[in-house]
């Protein structure tokens, strides 16, 4: 049985509230609820014009937390973007509100926090650029943070 548009609406600006939400994850959400597809398509447009849901805003809400609170990278969060379907543009809208003073404070602790053990300086400098790396952050600039050029 297919629930009412009226009830999935206001389910739908319930999750949306609680939470910067992206299309991609409101649109699996509604079908996980059971909605019909032209009925998710309806309901979007519904939650776009009311301010619900904004994908620039996602974007920039969603980078920032992510830098912040899981000391992620610009690679990683473009990545993560990616894969919520948000659209080029508004990736690098979202990115824009990164602060590069704090990204580079995060990628310092990141680093000094990282414990390395290595024969040598050399060994260990490419044990931390690898896991800059997987963190998400730029080798270029892992680098010049390493050499102290930065």
């Amino acid at each position: 049985m297919v629930p009412p548009l009226d009830f999935l609406l206001d389910k739908a600006r319930n999750y949306c509230a609680y939470q910067e939400r992206c299309i991609f994850d409101v649109k699996n959400k509604l079908l996980e609820w059971h909605a019909a597809v032209d009925t998710v398509e309806e309901i979007i447009k519904t939650l776009e014009d009311e301010n619900y849901l904004d994908e620039e805003r996602y974007a920039r809400v969603f980078a920032v937390g992510k830098l912040r609170q899981n000391k992620w990278g610009r690679n990683k969060i473009i990545h993560a973007l990616l894969q919520k379907q948000v659209p080029d543009l508004t990736i690098q809208i979202g990115l824009q509100a990164l602060d590069d003073e704090e990204y580079l404070h995060v990628l310092k602790t990141v680093l000094s926090s990282k414990k390395v053990q290595a024969k040598s300086n050399y060994n260990r400098q490419q044990k931390l650029v690898r896991y800059a790396f997987q963190k998400g952050f730029q080798p270029e600039l892992v680098w010049k943070v390493l050499r102290e050029e930065i």
